[in-house]
């Protein structure tokens, strides 16, 4: 298994199990701009380690079901100055959070959240029924010092994911509910193209195993594959 955390061009890669990571981003040089941010995404089942942090300065939500709008986790690592940024059905569980501010983004949209742009990309299955795309459910493109890094969200192979253009994919191998190792070394390949990173979510938790982690790195070619540890 590969390290548990990543530094990547000052941004800072945690891998929380499941779809779950923390993202640090140091601060910007001063062309950059941007203030030192600490990024969560879908954070669900926590390890102890990673409890009552309460660090979060945004936290992205991909869709509504409990492994991904996580309200025990979410407590751990929210505070009032907290922005979430969510698909549009996860509001009714977000309205008694006590945090900064909960925006709500659709698929498509952009919008700048303490000075970091986010992009809202469809996520959605094509082949089977749990994520469809009527849901209008999400993944991210966060822009943190100069990187684009997209977070696909629960997703099939889609043809949206070839005008994301990111430098690093964070992608789901588990099949079932996502994509196959397979499926997913072939939407990396063929559509997503990451400039410089590609690494595999969705295993270890609910569905799938380290075996599809490293199925899907021996399959990519449009760019490196890194193993997290969960943290």
């Amino acid at each position: 298994m590969g390290n548990s955390m990543l530094d990547y061009g000052g941004i800072e890669i945690h891998w929380l199990g499941h779809d779950g990571f923390r993202i640090v981003a140091q601060d910007g040089n001063a062309g950059g701009g941007q203030k030192r941010k600490t990024i969560y995404i879908d954070p669900y089942q926590l390890s102890k380690e990673q409890h009552n942090k309460k660090d979060a300065d945004i936290v992205l939500i991909s869709h509504n079901h409990f492994d991904h709008l996580s309200e025990d986790d979410l407590k751990h690592v929210i505070s009032d100055k907290t922005s979430i940024v969510a698909a549009p059905n996860c509001h009714e569980k977000l309205k008694g959070l006590h945090v900064g501010e909960v925006k709500i983004i659709s698929p498509g949209q952009s919008l700048t959240v303490q000075d970091v742009p986010i992009q809202a990309v469809p996520a959605y299955n094509t082949n089977k029924k749990f994520h469809p795309k009527s849901d209008n459910n999400v993944g991210f493109i966060i822009t943190l010092n100069g990187l684009r890094l997209y977070h696909t969200g629960d997703t099939d192979i889609i043809s949206e994911m070839q005008s994301t253009n990111p430098d690093i994919a964070l992608v789901p191998v588990s099949g079932t509910y996502v994509m196959t190792a397979e499926e997913a070394a072939a939407a990396v390949n063929e559509k997503i193209k990451p400039k410089k990173l590609a690494i595999p979510m969705h295993f270890g938790a609910i569905v799938g195993s380290e075996a599809d982690a490293k199925k899907f790195k021996d399959l990519v070619r449009a760019c490196e594959v890194k193993v997290l540890a969960r943290e």
